[in-house]
């Protein structure tokens, strides 16, 4: 019997380790690209909703301006927020069937709540049920901070699944982990069933590795620039290794592609991998190996050095480096809330456009 025969290495990926691709847009013409290659899932950002329009504008303003019409009193982040959610209902739609055939833990479309809702528990909480009602394979992203770990719990226990987001080491992780857990324990209690509901944590390994690189600079700190390029790759390891020792019901999620080890060096694990399509590209038109590297340890003189070096490392790192109190005030968090933020206010300057044209 000859080779099996993939399409791609990141179809071999999908094929051949536990390891899930999903594809960091809501664009249409990208899922298609990526579900060819093997993709059960897709997600997406305030900065990546925008992204969508400037490349999909033919496809999207006849909706725009069908949207102005039928909602006369609406404002335009009424009117944003609306358009958010038809792109999501339409990607949600293309994932469906493989989230039918699937056991709730694939075949999601993630939606983002407001980012600026980033310290109200409640109002994510609200907006996540409402989005969560929109498709029957909705995971609704809700960010790391003090507030978001109050709102992961509740949802959870609500019935739906989130993607924790706005999220880049291990301290994190565990604290989304153990709400999601407290959550799933307090709906069993109810009586609620649990079977289908298929929550992740994402890890922003490109952005914990960009932080670093701004603090090196700076605060002058000299260190190989090798090492830099592993500080995300460790965070995704550590957390995964303590999600399996421990048995939690979440899985680990990269995202926020920077190299290739932020896709490579996860490959074999029961994680999610999500590339944007231009990544997705890049890596199946090259010769790296789909082979299982995931249980390959960082160089410990690796993890010295930026222990040493990086407070902000050496917090994330140890799960108990920071209490959820603390999340708000991290390096990599607050640069990446203001930056959602700002595109979410762009994003929504966009649709001021149609609704007051010509100024």
């Amino acid at each position: 019997m000859g080779a099996q025969k993939f399409k791609s290495p990141l179809h071999k990926m999908s094929v051949t380790t536990p390891t899930d691709l999903w594809n960091d847009s809501c664009s249409v013409s990208e899922l298609e690209y990526s579900i060819d290659n093997g993709c059960v899932g897709a997600t997406a950002n305030p900065v990546i909703v925008a992204e969508v329009l400037k490349k999909e504008r033919a496809k999207w303003e006849p909706t725009i301006r069908q949207l102005i019409a039928d909602n006369p009193t609406a404002s335009e982040d009424d009117i944003a927020w609306k358009l958010v959610e038809e792109m999501s209902k339409t990607g949600a739609k293309l994932l469906l069937p493989i989230f039918e055939k699937g056991d709730g833990k694939v075949g999601r479309l993630s939606l983002q709540t407001n980012p600026q809702f980033y310290r109200n528990a409640d109002k994510m909480v609200e907006q996540a049920v409402r989005f969560d009602a929109l498709a029957p394979n909705m995971i609704i992203k809700i960010p790391v901070t003090a507030a978001g770990i109050e709102a992961i719990e509740e949802v959870t226990f609500r019935g739906v699944s989130i993607n924790a987001t706005v999220s880049f080491c291990v301290a994190q992780a565990i604290a989304v982990a153990e709400a999601v857990e407290r959550g799933l324990d307090r709906r069993e209690k109810a009586g609620h069933d649990i079977s289908r509901m298929g929550s992740v944590c994402t890890l922003m390994v490109g952005r914990m590795d960009d932080w670093l690189k701004v603090v090196a600079n700076k605060e002058d700190i000299i260190t190989n620039p090798e090492n830099l390029d592993w500080a995300g790759v460790a965070m995704m390891k550590k957390a995964y290794q303590i999600y399996q020792e421990r048995g939690y019901r979440v899985r680990a999620l990269s995202a926020a592609t920077r190299n290739h080890r932020h896709w490579s060096e996860f490959i074999g694990g029961d994680v999610v991998v999500t590339l944007t399509h231009g990544w997705q590209k890049r890596f199946n038109g090259s010769d790296i190996d789909a082979v299982p590297r995931m249980d390959i340890p960082v160089d410990p003189a690796i993890l010295a050095e930026l222990d040493k070096k990086f407070v902000d490392f050496r917090r994330g790192y140890d799960e108990k480096g920071m209490t959820p109190a603390e999340f708000d005030g991290y390096g990599p968090t607050k640069k990446t809330l203001s930056g959602f933020i700002g595109a979410q206010h762009d994003f929504v300057g966009d649709i001021r456009s149609y609704m007051i044209p010509g100024v």
